[in-house]
């Protein structure tokens, strides 16, 4: 269970900014798993994962997770290089935003 679960208005809205804001949905060119994704700098990329694109991905069903432990994965090499496409055809801005 959620030790925090956020209530209020301006709490709520931090969070979607966070976690939802200027996510550009790009889709592997291997296995079209469709993530979102954001360049806050040119080093860092933020990816949002749903759960279907978790189960689309070839490389991320390769590999499985500590028993009663979080699944933790190591980077799509394939996703990672679809993103910089997307990067260099524009697609993808780089830059935050009012801190996002």
């Amino acid at each position: 269970m959620a030790s925090f679960v956020p209530t209020s208005e301006e709490t709520l809205e931090d969070q979607r900014l966070y976690t939802r804001a200027r996510l550009v949905e790009v889709a592997c060119l291997d296995c079209l798993a469709r993530v979102g994704v954001k360049k806050n700098s040119e080093h860092h990329t933020s990816i949002q994962w749903t759960d279907r694109a978790l189960g689309d991905c070839q490389e991320f069903a390769r590999m499985s997770a500590e028993p009663g432990g979080r699944p933790v994965y190591a980077a799509c090499p394939r996703l990672a290089a679809s993103i910089e496409a997307a990067v260099r055809d524009g697609a993808v801005p780089i830059g935050a935003e009012d801190g996002y």
